[in-house]
């Protein structure tokens, strides 16, 4: 019987690691501000749809 190669864990079950990562040339974005933008997307589009009317 053949072996394969790479060593790869049959019980991982396709399941992906994360690994944090601190790499100063990543775009580090904070949580508030990807909650400021959507509100204001939000509130934008909404205005938007009052303005149609």
């Amino acid at each position: 019987m053949a072996k394969k190669k790479g060593g790869r864990l049959i019980s991982s079950a396709g399941l992906v690691n994360y690994y944090e990562s601190e790499d100063r040339r990543a775009v580090h974005i904070g949580p508030i501000a990807v909650i400021v933008v959507a509100a204001a997307i939000g509130a934008f589009i909404y205005v938007m749809d009052l303005i149609r009317v």
